[in-house]
């Protein structure tokens, strides 16, 4: 008879895969930088006039200013679940909990800092859409386009992308609510990125790579708390053990 495959077994095979997910997805964004898709997408959305929907109430108001700030609240809902769990966050134990919380905050940091130290100039910066920056690569690493720079990647998106991890926290205890919960991410990822693509504000390749580092920050993050989640439980039997009175030999 065929035993069960061993805890660390069952650990490789499962983020191998997730590992394979990774490569595949990062070979997709590369392909899409490799054939120069950016500027045509920018295009139809934009002339050498700028671009007519840069200040359009909707996509200003609600899709930026309320996109930015439902996110921000998603992620203190998260933070206080850990303590105060609610709806589906109660499947889980407080290591998951905090796990999904940990995983948009490092996330959103991941991708503030990677915009920080860009040059990569905006859209709408550029003078092919009424600026004064010239066009240049966001792999031409430290050449100055004349623009504002600290555009790529895209930081308005990540208030989507940044909870994709809550999908790792929750495919074992919650597979079904994990995938919707993965689902809603990505739409949200892409529907704040393509908003700010219309205003001109990114392009697609920056919003792309966002939702490929927030990816791989959750997949970091649940990769690292599937190995400290074995220690930990056995610290803390080992605790509790030493904390139980000797029982007296009868």
């Amino acid at each position: 008879m065929l035993s069960p495959p061993s805890q660390p077994r069952r650990f490789a095979a499962r983020h191998r895969t997730l590992l394979l997910w990774t490569l595949g997805i990062l070979a997709a964004v590369v392909a899409w930088d490799a054939g120069g898709q950016d500027i045509p997408l920018a295009q139809a959305f934009g002339s050498a006039t700028g671009f007519p929907l840069r200040e359009q109430w909707f996509f200003v108001q609600v899709l930026h200013e309320g996109g930015r700030r439902l996110g921000w609240l998603l992620v203190l809902l998260l933070t206080l679940g850990v303590w105060w769990p609610r709806g589906v966050l109660r499947r889980l134990d407080a290591g998951e909990r905090l796990q999904m919380a940990l995983s948009a905050l490092l996330a959103l940091a991941a991708v503030s800092v990677v915009k920080n130290l860009s040059t990569t100039s905006c859209p709408w910066d550029l003078a092919k859409f009424g600026g004064v920056a010239r066009y240049a690569s966001h792999w031409a690493l430290g050449v100055i386009d004349g623009g504002g720079g600290r555009c790529f990647p895209a930081g308005h998106a990540s208030a989507g992308f940044a909870f994709v991890g809550g999908y790792f926290a929750l495919r074992y205890k919650a597979p079904a609510a994990a995938r919707w919960w993965l689902a809603g991410a990505l739409l949200a990822g892409l529907v704040l990125g393509g908003a700010q693509q219309a205003r001109g504000a990114h392009f697609m390749s920056h919003t792309l790579w966002t939702g490929w580092l927030c990816w791989t920050v959750g997949w970091l993050c649940d990769l690292g708390a599937s190995a400290l989640r074995p220690r930990l439980a056995a610290l803390s039997t080992a605790a509790t053990a030493a904390d139980d009175p000797p029982r007296a030999a009868s």
